[in-house]
């Protein structure tokens, strides 16, 4: 239970600034952060899903709207007509970047008074063997 009450600690903080000053959900940045991580920036919308632990519909959803912003394309693959690939544009990953700054302070300003660098580097290997065989690893 306590993990999942610091999981919507984490999220409710990090959302609310996200949102007010790069207007993004966190969902949203996490898309364009795997997105960023993909070879050629692109993956497909399954892939995404599968990182996202979400459905492949809500992924057309989240992309939907980055979309119309620029910060995504469509990508059609050149040998299968079914397949369309969600690419990062110059704009996307310009946004991210100062996305990813605000997240590394935001972590910073959460554990700074409560946690030494040890306690840091402790839950985080914890988490990453949580985590480990997720596709998608954001590091």
């Amino acid at each position: 239970m306590h993990m999942i009450r610091a999981h919507a600690l984490v999220e409710d903080r990090f959302a609310g600034e996200l949102a007010a000053v790069h207007g993004l959900a966190l969902k949203e940045a996490l898309l364009l952060m795997h997105l960023s991580n993909a070879p050629l920036a692109r993956l497909s919308r399954i892939d995404l899903a599968k990182r996202l632990s979400v459905s492949p519909s809500t992924v057309t959803r989240m992309a939907w709207p980055l979309e119309k912003l620029g910060l995504l394309d469509r990508m059609a693959d050149a040998r299968d007509a079914r397949l369309a690939y969600v690419v990062l544009t110059e704009t996307g990953k310009a946004l991210l970047a100062n996305a990813v700054t605000t997240i590394e302070r935001m972590s910073l300003e959460l554990f700074r008074d409560r946690w030494s660098k040890q306690d840091i580097a402790t839950l985080s290997q914890l988490l990453g063997r949580m985590t480990i065989g997720l596709p998608g690893e954001l590091v």
